[in-house]
């Protein structure tokens, strides 16, 4: 089928896995001479994805490649943070997968088959979006194509193979493979969103460096009806899979995802075979309530723990994002999450480069923030996943006996549960060493300092009353609490001024907000600079150095 055609209303669902779509000729194809387009992605996953829609929306034309005519198959990255779930929502489909999604907040964990303790993820009420939905990979592709064939500046090419790449001083010149031969295409920038296997990150020389873990684990999707909770659940050394770790996932359809640890010296090919997945299954159902439950295999995969990323994102026209720069273990949900958290980080810098509102060496800087920036919160998503790894498959007697010892304390001692790590979950990176952020000259308390996400509430009373990031919009906002001073509607770049009325009392708590507080929030809704009472100058002065101007 056409992408176009996704856009059409559509009165049977759809079967996402099976989709198959046309390749067609581009007009470029047919050019006398390569044809010169603003920005190439590469890559039609969901960070390319969520990268081109942004782009688009702010007015930036998009030809996105992929070398395949399908979207993902099985469950594949299944757990979308809340912080995701807001971007989605400004990139128009944020509500349609949270409609789709299992939402969950809590999560248990058990030591063989007695439970340790439980933890929220979402204490606090006030929120527009839950902590995590989980939906499957296939039906979070599939929203965005459908979202990016309702966007005129996208041209998406599928069957288009990035095959060389040349990097020019103002461009970088594409050989593309197609079904009908090849041909070149110029390109502003080229974003490699090209997954793990990047072939971009090959076609320049470069590497992701790092450690693989000697362990292998299982996926395996199951159909069947189960009346356990939307609840995570992980167990260490539970009696129907001795030795090792098991973790279980609701997700849509009547699908449950379940993970089972294997060990090193366990063949992955074996252990794909519906005849050795079967009886795991069976085993898990016999210690739960569904014991005779029929359930059936939808998909299954073998996988190696690794923490690895390049050692710089930017190389020159050249910018990676996703898991073609980063890649961590799965236990945590921070691979396709930071990865949608980079393309939003890229996408105003690139607009904002691309439309000349900074220019000539900010330019630049600008899109080095980019890499410094990101390459800060893969980081700490490594650091935070090589724990998690750690803690799920010690590797040494002792270190067995201390996690073990750990996890008996944890039942009764709440110090003992912060040391307990079955997967830190994702939560977006603060950039506390951004140089884009202006250091506060005030005092404040909370978590609202620069370089954190904005926090989202409501507005009102009421969900009817609205909320606080959807005001925000796809620029530079300055949030005011209480009355917006008379200067700040004349503020140069388009500066949108959003004034928070006394009556949104969780929003003034949250930023920890008294008469006259405001915050100078970036495109990608990082706070840049806040003040108890901003003057005119200092705004513009911090607007200037969020744009890498000063």
């Amino acid at each position: 089928m056409k992408t176009s055609e996704l856009a059409r209303p559509k009165s049977e669902p759809i079967d996402y896995q099976a989709l198959r779509f046309d390749y067609e000729r581009s007009p470029d194809q047919d050019a006398p001479a390569p044809v010169r387009r603003p920005v190439v992605v590469v890559g039609a996953g969901p960070v390319g994805l969520s990268l081109a829609i942004d782009l688009a929306q702010q007015g930036v034309p998009v030809v996105l490649l992929d070398d395949s005519n399908a979207l993902s198959t099985g469950s594949r990255a299944i757990c979308f943070a809340k912080r995701t779930l807001e971007i989605f929502d400004r990139l128009g489909c944020g509500r349609r997968m949270l409609d789709k999604g299992v939402s969950w907040k809590v999560g248990r964990v058990f030591l063989k088959d007695e439970p340790v303790y439980a933890f929220d993820l979402l204490p606090e009420g006030g929120q527009q979006y839950p902590a995590f939905i989980n939906l499957q990979q296939y039906y979070v592709e599939g929203y965005l194509v459908e979202r990016v064939a309702e966007l005129p500046l996208i041209d998406l090419r599928w069957k288009h193979k990035l095959v060389g790449i040349e990097q020019h001083a103002g461009h970088a010149t594409l050989t593309i493979e197609t079904p009908e031969g090849y041909y070149t295409l110029e390109a502003g920038y080229v974003a490699a969103c090209d997954g793990s296997r990047s072939a971009v990150r090959r076609l320049i020389g470069q590497e992701s460096k790092g450690r693989v873990f000697r362990d292998r684990f299982l996926i395996a999707d199951v159909r069947m009806k189960h009346d356990a909770p939307a609840e995570r659940w992980f167990w260490f050394d539970p009696p129907f899979h001795p030795g090792q770790s098991v973790l279980l996932h609701m997700q849509p359809d009547g699908v449950w995802r379940i993970d089972f640890q294997l060990g090193w010296e366990a063949d992955p090919e074996e252990e794909k075979k519906p005849e050795n997945i079967l009886p795991r299954v069976r085993a898990l159902l016999a210690h739960s309530s569904v014991k005779d439950a029929e359930f059936t295999l939808e998909w299954a995969s073998v996988y190696t723990f690794a923490c690895l990323r390049m050692e710089r994102f930017r190389h020159g026209r050249v910018i990676f994002a996703g898991d073609a720069a980063h890649g961590v273990s799965p236990f945590g949900a921070r691979g396709a999450n930071s990865g949608v958290q980079d393309a939003e980080n890229l996408a105003w810098k690139l607009a904002a480069v691309l439309q000349g509102r900074v220019q000539g060496a900010a330019a630049e800087a600008l899109l080095d923030s980019y890499a410094v920036e990101r390459e800060y919160a893969a980081d700490e998503n490594l650091l935070n996943s090589t724990r998690a790894t750690d803690f799920i498959t010690p590797k040494s007697e002792v270190s067995r006996l201390f996690r073990d010892a750990v996890l008996e304390l944890a039942k009764t001692q709440p110090f003992a549960r912060r040391m307990v790590n079955s997967g830190r979950l994702s939560v977006p990176a603060t950039l506390s060493t951004s140089p884009l952020n202006t250091a506060d000259a005030d005092g404040f308390a909370g978590a609202m300092v620069p370089g954190a996400v904005a926090a989202d509430a409501p507005l009102g009373a009421t969900p009817d009353d609205g909320w606080l990031l959807p005001r925000l919009g796809g620029d530079f906002a300055l949030l005011v609490f209480g009355d917006a001073p008379a200067w700040a509607a004349d503020i140069a770049r388009g500066l949108r001024v959003v004034a928070v009325p006394e009556a949104a009392a969780c929003a003034w708590q949250r930023y920890d907000a008294q008469p006259g507080t405001a915050y100078l929030i970036r495109p990608d809704q990082h706070v840049a600079a806040r003040w108890r009472r901003p003057a005119a100058d200092a705004v513009r002065a911090a607007l200037s150095h969020a744009c890498a101007e000063a």
